[in-house]
């Protein structure tokens, strides 16, 4: 999804709002790591104050995980809020939230998955006390005990 944002540079006070959804078949061609199993739903809005223009979202998305400890699959929803300010130089970029659009597009759907993939866990779990599985037989130990004695 693509914002057309030379207009609101131009004009102080003006703003768009954003009420989107961003396709799976759009999020295939991002070549992401993720695999998503819904849209992503986009509300926020593209507010030009006193010159600075800011982007303030809402992102929810629904991803298909596989847990490190025990290999299940399982879905996960996440809801992310995010803020950026927009500017048209590389010399206007003060702060690693800052996005540049020197052309006045902005990839809306890149910049969600990209914010979306900092706000991910770095160690993906199915359940906070997931136990993982035995180091000798490999049986899910979220199942109940193998019985292996593991100290051999």
């Amino acid at each position: 999804m693509i914002l057309q944002l030379r207009r609101l540079f131009e004009r102080p006070e003006d703003r768009l709002d954003i009420h989107s959804s961003v396709s799976l078949e759009e999020l295939g061609d991002l070549g992401t790591s993720c695999e998503f199993a819904a849209p992503l739903s986009l509300d926020g809005s593209v507010k030009n104050l006193a010159g600075m223009v800011t982007l303030d979202y809402t992102l929810e998305a629904k991803v298909l995980h596989v847990c490190d400890r025990c290999l299940r699959e399982f879905t996960k929803d996440y809801k992310i809020t995010a803020s950026h300010i927009i500017v048209r130089d590389e010399a206007s970029l003060t702060g690693e939230d800052d996005v540049l659009c020197e052309d006045g597009d902005l990839d809306m759907s890149e910049l969600a998955v990209s914010d979306l993939l900092i706000a991910l866990p770095t160690k993906i779990l199915c359940r906070e006390d997931c136990k993982g599985l035995c180091p000798v037989c490999g049986k899910d130990l979220n199942d109940g005990d193998c019985g292996c004695n593991k100290e051999e």
